[in-house]
Formats: C-alpha cells, sequence, structure tokens
C-alpha cells in the first residue's frame, strides 16, 4: 500500500523527481504526474491501465502558467476562467510545443483546469510544470474520493497519496471547448451547461 499523509513537500519532490503522486481535487482524486515529462506520462498510462487514445488533462495554480503552454487563451476562456476558477471546469485549448504529444493522445488540444482545493493548489504554486492529472482510478473503475480509495486500487502502484480528505463534489469537472469561439460542452460535470451558457451571454 501507498503512504499516506499531508506533506506537501515531499509530495512535490516526488513529482519533481518523476515520480506519481495521488493528490485530491474539488471533483475526485487525481494521479499526477509531470505534464512535460513523458516518462512520468508513459507511467500514469501504465498504472491506471489507461488506452493511450484518451488525452490527459493539465492541472497548475494560475492561468498566467496555463498561458506558457498554450498557444492562444481565447476572450470566452477568459470569461469562464474568471467565473468558475478555481472551481470544476475544464477548458479545451490550443497546446503548445512545451506539451508532449503523449499528453494529447497524439491530438493538437490539451485540457487545462484550476481545481479548487487549497492543499493541492499549495502543491502546484511549488511546481515550475502543471501535473497531468486524470482521476486516480484503474480505468473503467469508480473515481475515488477519499484517500483510502485511492490506496485500494492504485496503493500497490504508486509511492504517495496526499490526503486531502474526502472531496466535496465527487463526480467529475465539466469540459469545455470552443470553436471560433462559440462553447462546445464536451462532457457534462459538475457545472450544468445552461450556467455556462449564462456566464459567456453576460
Amino acid at each position: 500500500m501507498a503512504e499516506i499523509g499531508k506533506d506537501v513537500q515531499k509530495a512535490a519532490a516526488l513529482l519533481r523527481e518523476g515520480k506519481l503522486v495521488a493528490i485530491p481535487t474539488d471533483t475526485v482524486y487525481g494521479l499526477a504526474g509531470n505534464a512535460f515529462d513523458i516518462a512520468a506520462i508513459e507511467q500514469i498510462y501504465e498504472v491506471k491501465g489507461r488506452p493511450k487514445s484518451k488525452a490527459f488533462i493539465a492541472q497548475t495554480n494560475s492561468v498566467e502558467k496555463i498561458k506558457t503552454f498554450v498557444k492562444d487563451f481565447p476572450a470566452n476562456a477568459e470569461k469562464l476562467a474568471n467565473k468558475y476558477w478555481p472551481g470544476a471546469l475544464t477548458l479545451i485549448l490550443d497546446a503548445n510545443d512545451k506539451i508532449p504529444v503523449e499528453m494529447l493522445a497524439n491530438g493538437v488540444t490539451v485540457g487545462v483546469r484550476i481545481c479548487n482545493h487549497a492543499l493541492t493548489l499549495e502543491l502546484l504554486s511549488l511546481l515550475d510544470f502543471p501535473v497531468a492529472l486524470p482521476s486516480a482510478n484503474l480505468h473503467t473503475q469508480p473515481s475515488p474520493v477519499t484517500a483510502q480509495e485511492v490506496d485500494a486500487q492504485l496503493g500497490d502502484r504508486i509511492d504517495y497519496i496526499l490526503d486531502g480528505d474526502e472531496c466535496h463534489i465527487g463526480f467529475e469537472s465539466t469540459i469545455v471547448g470552443f470553436n471560433d469561439q462559440k462553447p462546445l460542452i464536451l462532457r457534462q460535470g459538475a457545472i450544468a451547461e445552461e450556467d455556462i451558457l449564462a456566464t459567456l451571454a453576460s
């Protein structure tokens, strides 16, 4: 079983070394690895048993950091980010060449998010790279909302689980893409489609 604790510095050190760490978000626990590190990305696919046709979301703690690894941050994306970040919103934007193609499942876009969880925001503030952060479960299994649920699924495959107590939302973020500034709801999650559209219309 993995070590479970609240040591943000330890989690940051492991991530800098290319290791994987399960971390809490406002929605579910995620399996974090350096999003700029191909070996770490490959390790996430292996640990989860996830098909390589499924891309990963990149998370960090500020819009300024996100702008360093995307080609553009359109006005509608900025509007949604101002309203819902930190929170359960993922935006699909064009990735620049800092993001390895392995993160993108050979596509050209990357999902980006800033979650609303104080412990994880503290951790991400210590890193000079975003983390790939799919849910911390085995592929097709339920997404975990406690450190103990992560341990039950992945505890023999990872080094550390950052314990941020139970995730208060308990299911995934809403994913929004853009086609010429027009929003596309790609996954309905914690934020309702009507709220997204109302924000953009205001």
